[in-house]
């Protein structure tokens, strides 16, 4: 199948192109972008005009519930929200039913995300076995089955000797583990920011402390075993400003933030609205305003969707004891176009922290334009504006803190491979 994408803004933060151009397509890879290869001939032509033609989008948390929690989704549905979205790589955390911890798991989940054929999966593996922080997981027969990395997800090692022998197992290989720095004992039952919302509504706070002092222990733990870790979903100024120290100081570190924690603060909660119980919790405007100039200066590498569908039965609990998570692959682009307007980004730099920058962290050949890479693309319309709303939405999950809001930004069309895998409507 030869295909020509004619009249788009291309836009390449890898190779940094921002131009108006044509690519061209065959054989699911890219062949040639501005001038036609000798003795191209389309078999379908899709007009750009008025479009941007970014890299498909690589995002660095997406909880698929699978497998175990089909209840909550499918992997289907989910495949179908994260190409509905523009997402054609992803990563899921291991913290499913069973636990991703043994390498006949991890096949199976690849191949079957692989007949599905709308977005490449890169699980995380588990960094202990059951993540209960005890005994450590196989890491190089993990790798093989196809693991991108090692973590624990929500499941902090209490035991720091454990900590110290996982990161020095994982930096004898050169794998990357991926880390939400949380000081269990401080977190311990919290389900908001320790902090004025929390005191008027009575609910039980996590300081921004449990977050500094855990990322404060593990980069000296890092220094030590020479280890490559990701920080996962920073929400605190303190840990931004500890991560940026870090950088300074040549430590190997990389870091993301959640879409929400750039646009939500505690205050959104309202009144124990359960769809903005998120982990970890949303904090105060001074650590959103740090977390969005951590992302514009690089600090955090990174943005990524931290995708979690949640069962309606579990969000319409009492809030403390509401499921946290919240439905994200559809509104990773629209969001971080807000970002980037709110904070005078430039466009290709919001595109870099959801293609390029997260690819390099999961060490994948994905997220760019090449010439010879796989033909994994995203056109959509940086204008068009969208109500969030359940029935638009095609994940599982409706749950998510901008329901019936307006957003700007929607994916026209989705290719993978080569393969259009989605095709929305335009306006």
């Amino acid at each position: 199948m030869k295909i020509l994408i004619k009249n788009g803004r291309i836009i390449d933060p890898k190779n940094n192109i921002d131009a108006k151009q044509d690519l061209y397509i065959a054989a699911g890879q890219i062949i040639g972008i501005g001038e036609a290869p000798k003795g191209f001939s389309a078999n379908q032509t899709i007009d750009a005009a008025g479009f941007i033609v970014a890299p498909g989008f690589v995002d660095l948390c997406a909880r698929l519930r699978e497998p175990g929690d089909e209840y909550k989704a499918t992997l289907e549905s989910e495949l179908l929200a994260a190409s509905a979205g523009g997402v054609t790589s992803l990563s899921c955390p291991p913290d499913t039913d069973p636990v991703l911890d043994e390498p006949g798991l991890v096949e199976m989940l690849k191949l079957r995300a692989w007949r599905h054929n709308l977005a490449r999966i890169y699980p995380l593996g588990a960094l202990t076995q059951k993540l209960e922080g005890k005994a450590l997981t196989e890491m190089c027969e993990l790798t093989e089955a196809g693991c991108a990395g090692f973590t624990q997800a929500d499941h902090p090692i209490i035991d720091t000797q454990v900590l110290w022998r996982a990161l020095e197992y994982a930096a004898t290989f050169g794998y990357t583990v991926f880390l939400r720095p949380e000081e269990p004992f401080l977190a311990k039952d919290g389900v908001v920011h320790d902090g004025e919302v929390a005191g008027r509504l009575g609910l039980k706070g996590i300081p921004s402390a449990a977050e500094s002092l855990r990322i404060a222990a593990v980069l000296r733990i890092a220094q030590e075993t020479k280890a490559k870790i990701h920080f996962c979903r920073i929400s605190t100024a303190e840990g931004v400003g500890l991560i940026r120290e870090a950088k300074k100081n040549g430590i190997a570190i990389t870091a993301d933030v959640s879409i929400h924690h750039l646009h939500l603060t505690e205050h959104d909660i309202g009144y124990f609205d359960s769809n903005a119980n998120l982990k970890p919790p949303l904090r105060t405007l001074r650590d959103k305003d740090a977390l969005c100039l951590g992302v514009k200066d690089g600090t955090i590498d990174a943005i990524c969707s931290d995708h979690a569908p949640v069962d309606d039965d579990a969000k319409l609990l009492p809030f403390a004891e509401a499921e946290a998570g919240a439905t994200g692959l559809e509104l990773l682009l629209p969001l971080t176009l807000k970002w980037s307007s709110n904070h005078k980004a430039s466009l290709q730099n919001a595109i870099a922290k959801i293609t390029s920058e997260a690819a390099a962290i999961l060490g994948i050949n994905s997220g760019n334009l090449s010439v010879g890479a796989n033909a994994d693309i995203a056109i959509f319309d940086p204008e068009a504006a969208w109500k969030v709303t359940p029935t638009a939405l095609n994940s599982q999950g409706k749950n998510t803190p901008f329901i019936n809001m307006e957003l700007t930004g929607k994916v026209i069309y989705t290719l993978m491979n080569g393969q259009i895998t989605y095709q929305g409507k335009m306006k």
